[in-house]
């Protein structure tokens, strides 16, 4: 391609663009929030924080204390 060339991309195309949406839909889907985001990274932490415990039961309160 020359440099006197005016390059295009997918998003200069009407089609490929996102579909309008009514306000009314667009306002109804926000309220709603991202309810399955926030489950899965509550999951993700519930389980991260039952790692840590079962470390600190079954690692470190055994060995004792320090000194």
């Amino acid at each position: 391609m020359s440099p006197d060339e005016q390059h295009q991309n997918a998003a200069h195309r009407p089609e490929d663009g996102a579909a309008p949406g009514a306000s009314d839909e667009v306002a109804e889907a926000l309220k709603k929030g991202p309810i399955g985001a926030l489950l899965i990274a509550s999951i993700a932490v519930g389980l991260l924080f039952l790692a840590w415990l079962a470390f600190y039961f079954f690692l470190f309160l055994p060995r004792g204390s320090i000194g």
